[in-house]
């Protein structure tokens, strides 16, 4: 179990700092696996964390409040929500329809350069989607996987892209922590595991952002589509078997 923590950890802090986002549904992909459902889910939102707080001081890409405050407000909103529904929540279902989504919408997007950018919403459709982030995120660390397919459909550049996502994730993910913190969802015994997931996340978060860079709009964004299908397919693959063994 712990050697499956630390690679998970590795794993997800490179494609997280490469792409901004992602902790938690590729660690999930390794950790569903070998880990308790819930230690699974703590251990996403502080690893997805930590490399959040890494990457504010790796890659900095500005603070556009007008572009920032609907989501930040729709994140204060879903935070509590989430943190609220962990013990409640049948995580695998929730994972398989996460999964569903990633895995029919982003290919989609990916073969079909040519679709047209939302338009549509404004504020308040940047508001509903800051609210399903920041309730993943309260869920378990999943806070950027809405708002960047959200960015992709809108054809953010990669920059104001990293801009939303990264500032993003890392105001809910506190949030996030915090409040799992006060609900008692984390526990004294979760800390030498939190001891092993930091360092492990460290290193090759730092070297996923270096690699982000130097890349092309074009190629992050197939970059960013190619991680969101990738990650659909692996929680169907963790929990399609799970509900179908009920």
């Amino acid at each position: 179990m712990l050697w499956a923590l630390v690679a998970g950890a590795m794993v997800a802090g490179f494609v997280q700092g490469l792409s901004g986002f992602a902790f938690g549904l590729v660690a999930m992909s390794i950790w569903a696996w070998f880990l308790p459902p819930q230690i699974a889910a703590m251990m996403s939102l502080f690893g997805a964390l930590t490399g959040q707080v890494i990457g504010a001081f790796t890659v900095r890409r500005g603070f556009e409040w007008p572009l920032l405050w609907p989501f930040l407000a729709g994140g204060l909103i879903g935070v509590p929500l989430g943190v609220w529904a962990v013990p409640l929540l049948d995580v695998q279902l929730l994972k398989a329809g996460l999964g569903a989504l990633l895995a029919t919408w982003c290919p989609v997007m990916l073969f079909a350069a040519r679709l047209p950018a939302v338009r549509w919403g404004g504020r308040l459709a940047d508001g509903v989607i800051g609210s399903a982030g920041g309730f993943m995120g309260g869920v378990g660390g999943f806070a950027g996987a809405v708002p960047t397919l959200w960015c992709a459909l809108r054809q953010f550049p990669k920059d104001r892209q990293r801009t939303v996502v990264q500032n993003f994730n890392l105001s809910v993910l506190a949030m996030a922590f915090a409040g799992n913190v006060a609900g008692g969802n984390i526990t004294r015994e979760m800390l030498p595991l939190f001891a092993l997931v930091a360092p492990a996340v460290l290193l090759p978060s730092i070297l996923g952002s270096r690699l982000y860079i130097g890349i092309s709009e074009q190629t992050f964004r197939r970059i960013v589509l190619t991680l969101l299908t990738f990650s659909g397919v692996a929680l169907l693959a963790s929990s399609v078997p799970a509900l179908l063994a009920r």
